[in-house]
């Protein structure tokens, strides 16, 4: 256990000191007691309260007895047991939890929402029921009165999942982009959420209609804060029937009360981390904050800091344990984080040795966290032109940095750069500005790929707004917004080649039915009503469409045939200007091996000889007398060659095979008419 003392409040580490294996033996338990002051000093309130690598959320059911959480890796949740102080169940699931809600009393109804989208229901035994959402979520609550269920995440949308009809009702639709939390007031169930833009929409769940609309990032911005970006909301709690607080991106804690659009205090965490989570502590009036590295606590009537606590690993939840002074933290480690602070409240019941405990224990404040002071590197002084300062009171060293106070930084901040909030302003006006013209700008915006094709669905796009608008009609679907072809306008590889063949052969016919199309909604424009009255003011003839589609249809063939031929031509001039480039090159010839090389004559005359027959080679070799013939005992050898039939003797020889039978065929029909005559008949 370890002692510390933060603005005079004695806070306890029941965590601190490591942890003893179980197969140690007691005699070897007890000398590393006797050697160690840490492990004597460790108390262990419930056995295995730790995940194999890390926790990520915490929470108490409603009658103390159970605190489940849930870890990684494997992804798994843990429900110990408070009257037995120990682990009671252990169930791994198939993905990570983003959070969960207990709905019963105890552990026996447990709605889980994970990471892949998926919802699962738990009961006693085991997985009850699952089911998906249609986007990833990030956050949900549960409405008693009707027993639905609210998810927020990465989507406009806020789904509703009846839990006694066992289907999803209409989705409430919200202004913002997407939102990141939401929490019902368990006074008169107002449901609020938490957006990106740095806004929360209030929403009554009787009607299903948006109540008000509160804007937190410009309340954020004071004089002593510094921003980085837009603050989103990133934590929400209600307390009561009008107190709210908002926890923002930047590190920003806002108190509302519901009746104001002004918050009451905006409390710092001066660290520009992302507020992970907030409690209230009704007996002290005290709001508990927690960001990934601090937890503050302070008054939520004047912003007094009340006393604070820095970890050494990064926060993920903060589950404060109800009527008591302790408090869980769910971080990155193993060890689930246990802290008692007596002031905030007594010791839970089945923990109350702790009162004696610390009671008789000395205190010795060990660690002193520093609330009213900022920590700045070297790099920082000297942009600040503080250099001078190092060694003096005024700057405390620690680690790679140094400590120095918080008012004095911000003096000489503005005095370094005195219209930053003004340029902030500015951009933040500038934003809204955009914000407001976002569909204009977005059309006027071209794609770095692709941008001719944009740039005629845009031109179709606002020809069909025109119609639509007279016409009082349903929009149709743009191509650049939707996102199944986001990826033609961005990669490269999707862009038109306008030189390939493809595209020129086949760009006739799409332009042609653009111009039609272009046509036919410049006569819904002017003719409104209906086409048939149109055409009988008109006093066009039925047939006229027909012959004007027959017209086009002839002109897309025409300009059909004369990309072809053009491609046609193209190609016998590459071909042309292949052949003399590759006449164009030397040629180089190879001298076979045993070989003298005398003239290229030689060699001409020697192809020339490889292309005659073998008889005319022979008789050649004879009469230069390279030729050697020689007797054996078996005699002379003679060999018989066919000659083949070139190409001029077949065609002479089928010529005058049809010449004969021409011949043989009017010797009959000669023969047959001399038959006629002899027998006195005519010929006709």
């Amino acid at each position: 256990m370890q002692v510390s003392s933060v603005n005079d409040v004695k806070i306890y580490n029941l965590s601190y000191g490591r942890s003893l294996p179980e197969w140690l033996s007691d005699r070897k338990k007890r000398s590393l007691q006797k050697n160690d002051v840490d492990i004597r000093r460790r108390i262990e309130l419930i056995q295995d309260f730790e995940m194999p690598t890390v926790s990520s959320t915490i929470k108490v059911s409603r009658d103390g007895q159970y605190i489940i959480a849930t870890g990684t890796y494997k992804p798994r949740i843990r429900c110990y047991d408070t009257y037995q102080l120990s682990m009671k169940f252990e169930r791994c699931l198939d993905s990570e939890v983003v959070t969960f809600e207990i709905l019963s009393d105890d552990y026996s109804k447990i709605v889980f929402l994970q990471c892949d989208r998926y919802v699962e229901f738990h009961s006693q035994h085991g997985r009850y029921y699952r089911t998906r959402i249609p986007k990833f979520g990030r956050d949900f609550s549960y409405h008693y009165p009707s027993c639905d269920l609210y998810f927020v995440g990465a989507s406009s949308e806020v789904y509703r999942l009846n839990l006694e009809q066992g289907r999803f009702l209409n989705s409430l639709q919200t202004d913002a982009s997407q939102n990141n939390v939401c929490d019902i007031n368990p006074a008169h169930h107002l449901f609020a959420t938490g957006t990106t833009e740095g806004k929360v929409e209030c929403w009554d769940p009787r009607t299903r209609n948006r109540v008000g609309t509160l804007d937190c990032a410009l309340s954020s911005v004071t004089a002593d804060t510094e921003i980085d970006g837009l603050p989103s909301i990133s934590a929400l709690k209600f307390k009561g029937a009008l107190h709210m607080v908002v926890g923002t991106t930047t590190g920003q804690v806002l108190l509302y009360d519901l009746r104001s659009s002004r918050p009451l205090v905006v409390k710092d965490h001066h660290y520009g981390l992302p507020i992970k989570s907030i409690e209230f502590q009704e007996q002290l009036d005290l709001v508990i904050s927690a960001d990934s590295r601090i937890v503050k606590m302070w008054n939520q009537n004047t912003g007094e800091i009340f006393t604070s606590i820095e970890t050494e690993h990064e926060i993920n939840c903060l589950c404060l344990y109800p009527n008591s002074g302790m408090f869980f933290l769910a971080n990155e480690s193993p060890k689930m984080n246990t802290f008692y602070v007596p002031t905030l409240g007594p010791a839970p019941r089945w923990c109350s040795f702790l009162d004696n405990l610390t009671e008789e224990l000395e205190e010795n404040p060990e660690n002193t966290v520093y609330d009213d002071y900022k920590f700045v590197t070297k790099k920082d002084l000297e942009n600040l032109g503080l250099a001078h300062l190092i060694g003096s009171p005024l700057l405390r060293a620690y680690m790679h940095g140094f400590f120095m106070d918080i008012r004095l930084y911000h003096k000489v901040k503005a005095m370094a750069n005195p219209f930053a909030y003004e340029e902030y302003r500015k951009d933040k006006i500038r934003q809204k500005i955009e914000e407001t013209r976002a569909q204009r700008v977005q059309v006027k915006k071209l794609p770095k790929v692709n941008k001719e094709l944009a740039m005629k669905f845009i031109e179709e796009e606002e020809a069909e707004e025109q119609v639509q608008r007279k016409k009082k009609g349903k929009s149709l679907p743009n191509i650049l917004r939707d996102e199944r072809f986001k990826v033609m306008f961005e990669n490269p590889d999707f862009q038109v080649d306008e030189a390939s063949e493809e595209f020129r052969l086949i760009n006739p016919i799409v332009s042609k039915a653009s111009e039609k199309r272009k046509k036919k909604l410049k006569q819904l424009q002017e003719h409104r009503d209906s086409e048939q009255e149109a055409e009988e003011l008109e006093g066009k003839p039925s047939d006229a469409e027909s012959s004007e589609s027959s017209d086009d249809d002839r002109g897309w063939v025409e300009e059909v045939q004369k990309q072809h031929k053009l491609l046609r031509r193209e190609q016998k001039l590459k071909l042309m200007e292949r052949d003399q480039q590759i006449h164009s090159k030397p040629k180089f010839f190879e001298i076979k091996a045993g070989e003298e090389f005398k003239s290229f004559k030689d060699a001409a005359r020697k192809q020339k000889l490889l292309k005659t027959t073998l008889e005319d080679r022979l008789k050649h070799e004879e009469k230069t007398g390279m030729l050697h013939l020689s007797d054996t005992t078996v005699g002379s050898k003679q060999l018989t060659f066919t000659l083949k039939k070139s190409e001029q003797q077949k065609k002479r020889q089928e010529a005058e095979k049809q010449h004969h039978e021409e011949r043989r065929r009017l010797r009959r029909s000669a023969g047959h008419l001399r038959g006629k005559a002899a027998r006195g008949k005519p010929f006709f």
